[in-house]
């Protein structure tokens, strides 16, 4: 596991830079896509490479990590509204060329394993970008998740709820109960794995996360046995980190070729 601690700024360049060397490398890569606030800075910066012609999304395919079970479809909330707002529709994917689980379908199960099956059978996902919840949850796997699961149907915490109500505004009573997420299992098979992180409160999800050990009281933990997981933090969310001094030597003195 890499930490990288760096202004947000420089750390969403840093995503960036790591997404369009892999898209210059294998143009028809497979891209895992986070929501919520963490990602936005990364999104900002291919939106602008694409602009500038710098990078191309035409042949990459993308899944989502995650959908809420309920929201009618084109719900403002609904991560799949999300991601086409904050990136999809912002650079240049083909049409349909990212997917994410049916919160509306009528069997959710059988719904799971589609979504299971579709990211298998576009050859795994090469990079994927999570984000980090206060209680180290990843995607929709809350505290107690098991380490192998897979895409599946889970019930949200009371912690996340309010977490995300902000995004609702009918506040706390709107944000449904349940979810589908990818699995952390399923998020393990992902080739290379990038996590940023932002800010004080994210501060103890991270210690938990990088110098914990592994439990399933901090999902996101299980990225600590990932061959190859880099982790971008800013100074609030590093701020609780043991290593921190370590950590800055490291990456200030890594060779020139590694990439992240």
């Amino acid at each position: 596991m890499e930490v990288v601690i760096a202004p947000a700024a420089e750390l969403a360049e840093l995503a960036a830079d790591a997404i369009a060397e892999l898209l210059d490398r294998r143009p028809e890569a497979v891209l895992g896509l986070a929501t919520g606030s963490s990602p936005l800075g990364i999104y900002d910066a291919l939106a602008e490479r694409v602009a500038s012609g710098r990078t191309s999304f035409a042949a990459a395919h993308g899944f989502t990590l995650d959908e809420y079970v309920g929201l009618p479809a084109g719900h403002p909330c609904s991560y799949d509204a999300v991601i086409r707002a904050e990136l999809v529709d912002r650079v240049d994917f083909a049409p349909g060329a990212v997917r994410g689980p049916d919160g509306t379908a009528a069997d959710l199960l059988a719904e799971c394993s589609r979504y299971e099956a579709a990211i298998a059978d576009a050859g795994g996902v090469d990079l994927q970008i999570l984000g980090i919840g206060t209680d180290g949850h990843i995607a929709f796997n809350e505290p107690g998740s098991s380490l192998a699961s897979r895409t599946r149907v889970k019930t949200l915490t009371e912690q996340t709820r309010r977490d995300n109500a902000r995004f609702f505004d009918g506040g706390l009573p709107e944000v449904p109960r349940h979810c589908l997420t990818q699995g952390l299992g399923t998020i393990m098979e992902a080739r290379h794995v990038v996590l940023i992180a932002r800010g004080e409160a994210k501060a103890e999800a991270v210690r938990q996360l990088v110098e914990g050990p592994i439990s399933t009281r901090w999902p996101a933990t299980v990225l600590q046995l990932h061959p190859h997981a880099t982790v971008l933090v800013d100074e609030g969310a590093a701020s609780g980190l043991e290593l921190a001094s370590y950590f800055r030597w490291t990456y200030d003195n890594k060779p020139a070729w590694q990439r992240l």
